[in-house]
């Protein structure tokens, strides 16, 4: 399977466990921060399928751009932890099954 196919599986699951975590809490707009949490983690499994940093190992790239992407909804919401943390571990773990774990 290509990376980008991998990246989008892989976007498509942590775009969904993501929203599921969310559906207990309660927000002004729910469906938009349902939609909004699903297009945020969706991008980063698009983005690390779609990127190669040479020399660098799979779960570090996806750490990089999973905090890059996650950081403005974290701002935006001020919700600093729960939202980078989650970023960073699907991230790491999406970045080390496309590109490896070395």
């Amino acid at each position: 399977m290509s990376n980008l196919m991998s990246g989008i599986i892989s976007g498509i699951i942590f775009g969904a466990v993501s929203v599921a975590m969310m559906i207990p809490m309660s927000f002004p707009d729910k469906r938009a921060a349902l939609l909004a949490a699903f297009i945020n983690r969706f991008a980063i499994g698009f983005v690390i399928g779609c990127v190669t940093v040479p020399g660098w190992p799979g779960w570090a790239v996806g750490l990089l751009f999973a905090l890059l992407l996650s950081l403005p909804a974290a701002l935006i919401t001020k919700a600093y932890a729960p939202i980078l943390i989650i970023g960073a571990i699907g991230g790491i773990v999406i970045g080390g099954i496309i590109h490896g774990w070395r």
